[in-house]
């Protein structure tokens, strides 16, 4: 069924992120068991645990077709089915790493996530950034500080003490934690400061 490509067209030049995009990724396909040839599977996306997009997916030698619905701004829809080519690696330890080489026109590069507008392609055809890449050096570094609180169980519970070592942890990988939070936060305070006089002087200069 559709929506794949609802509200999102293949816009070069685009300034989105991976984040606004749904995308396929060739590395947990392989991990399911999706990609033995013959086999067809549905995949879909949800949000809040309402489904809100699907593809029909079947798996061939050396390649996995595409079978979806798409339209863009209220257009008409249109049936979309087209092949991906896959491409494999051996591991080191037995076992092949999957890829998918994007259908783009021209392109062709060796990836593991397909990015779905119109078509499914590569984030470099699409022109996205990873969300990383449009933060500031102040919220970088906060994200930084966010995810070391998470690990230690102190991020979602605003009503939890701080100081509280995670059941299960060394005391040696608490300590460190803790140290790289205040590290962090302190660059996030510091880089937040030099971001609100450069954003002072530019409003003077206005």
């Amino acid at each position: 069924m559709g929506g794949i490509g609802s509200g999102r067209h293949w816009h070069w030049g685009a300034k989105n992120t991976t984040s606004d995009y749904r995308s396929i990724d060739a590395r947990r396909w392989a991990r399911e068991g999706f990609l033995t040839p013959g086999r067809r599977f549905s995949w879909q996306w949800s949000i809040e645990g309402k489904k809100v997009a699907s593809i029909d997916v079947l798996a061939e030698h050396g390649c996995v077709r595409l079978i979806y619905r798409s339209r863009d701004h209220g257009d008409e829809w249109e049936s979309l089915d087209y092949p991906v080519r896959l491409l494999s690696q051996p591991c080191h330890y037995g076992g092949h790493r999957y890829w998918f080489a994007c259908p783009a026109r021209g392109c062709g590069r060796r990836v593991a996530k397909l990015y779905g507008g119109r078509i499914f392609a590569c984030r470099h055809c699409h022109q996205l950034a990873y969300p990383s890449q449009r933060e500031t050096t102040f919220q970088r570094n906060q994200r930084r500080a966010d995810k070391i609180r998470e690990r230690l169980g102190w991020l979602n519970d605003p009503d939890l003490m701080e100081g509280t070592k995670p059941k299960g942890m060394h005391w040696r990988t608490y300590y460190r934690l803790v140290a790289e939070l205040e590290h962090w936060e302190e660059m996030s305070n510091k880089s937040l400061l030099r971001y609100l006089g450069r954003l002072a002087v530019n409003l003077k200069a206005t």
